[in-house]
C-alpha cells in the first residue's frame, strides 16, 4: 500500500526567530509562524487528507488545525488529527533552547566539525545526534539509534491505520530537524540540503506501508 505522506514544517516560532534549537522544548508560533500555517494549506487545499498526524507540542498542533480548517472550508472531508510524541522533533537534552550554533559548535568541534553541516559532510548525519549526546553533560539527548526507533514508531501509527487504502494522501505535520533527517537517509543525488527547510513548505513522499521502515520512503519533493 503506497500512500503520499505530505509533511508540512510548522510555521515559525519564537525559538526559531531567536535560532535557538527546539525540540522537545514548545515556543508558540510568532505572527510570521501563523502565516506559514495558512500559506500551507493555501498550497494544499486541493488535496482530500484521509488521515492526518502530528507531534503532542502546540506549534505541529496549530500548524495542522490552520491547514485542516482552509482544506474544510474548500469542500474537503476533515479527518480527525492523531497527535502523538512519536512525531516529535529530536530531542537535544541539556542543548534545547541553546543558541544553535553554540549547541553544534560544542558537539562538533572536538570532532574537528564546529558546525552541523560540518558534522554531516565529515561523519554523516547521525553524527550529529550521537555526538551531541556524547556532549550533553546529562547524556539526556537522543542518540540516532534512539531518535530512529522513535521516528519508526509514528510511520508504524501510519501504516496500521485501518482507515487507509493505497493511493491515499495523508497530513504530517513534520519539523524541521527531522525533515532534514528524512532526506538524509532516503533522498537521492540532487536535493540540496544544506539550507534547513522553511516554516511551512511541503515535502512529499510516497510511503510504502507494508515495507520495512528502511525501504519505506521514495522522496517525491523537498522544501517545496
Amino acid at each position: 500500500m503506497i500512500l503520499h505522506l505530505h509533511l508540512v514544517r510548522h510555521g515559525q516560532t519564537y525559538f526559531n526567530r531567536y535560532n535557538r534549537l527546539q525540540g522537545w522544548t514548545n515556543a508558540p508560533l510568532t505572527e510570521d509562524g501563523v502565516a506559514d500555517a495558512a500559506r500551507a494549506g493555501d498550497k494544499l487545499s486541493n488535496v482530500e487528507f484521509a488521515a492526518a498526524y502530528c507531534s503532542d507540542t502546540t506549534r505541529a498542533q496549530q500548524t495542522a488545525r490552520t491547514i485542516l480548517e482552509i482544506n474544510e472550508r474548500a469542500g474537503h472531508t476533515r479527518p480527525p488529527l492523531v497527535s502523538d510524541m512519536h512525531f516529535r522533533e529530536q530531542f537535544y537534552g541539556y542543548f534545547e533552547g541553546m543558541d544553535m550554533a553554540m549547541a553544534w559548535y560544542m558537539a562538533g568541534a572536538p570532532h574537528g566539525a564546529p558546525t552541523y553541516n560540518a558534522i554531516v559532510e565529515r561523519f554523516g548525519a547521525a553524527a550529529t545526534r550521537d555526538f551531541l549526546k556524547q556532549a550533553d553533560p546529562f547524556h539526556d539527548a537522543e542518540s540516532d539509534a534512539e531518535y530512529w526507533r522513535r521516528v519508526e514508531g509514528a510511520y508504524a501509527l501510519i501504516a496500521d491505520d485501518p482507515a487507509l487504502k493505497d493511493g491515499d494522501d495523508v497530513l504530517v505535520i513534520a519539523h524541521g530537524n527531522t525533515l532534514l533527517s528524512l532526506m538524509h537517509r532516503f533522498a537521492p543525488e540532487g536535493f540540496d540540503l544544506s539550507e534547513r527547510p522553511a516554516n511551512g513548505s511541503v515535502t512529499v513522499l510516497d510511503f510504502d506501508a507494508d515495507a520495512p521502515f528502511a525501504e519505506s520512503i521514495r522522496v517525491v519533493s523537498y522544501n517545496g
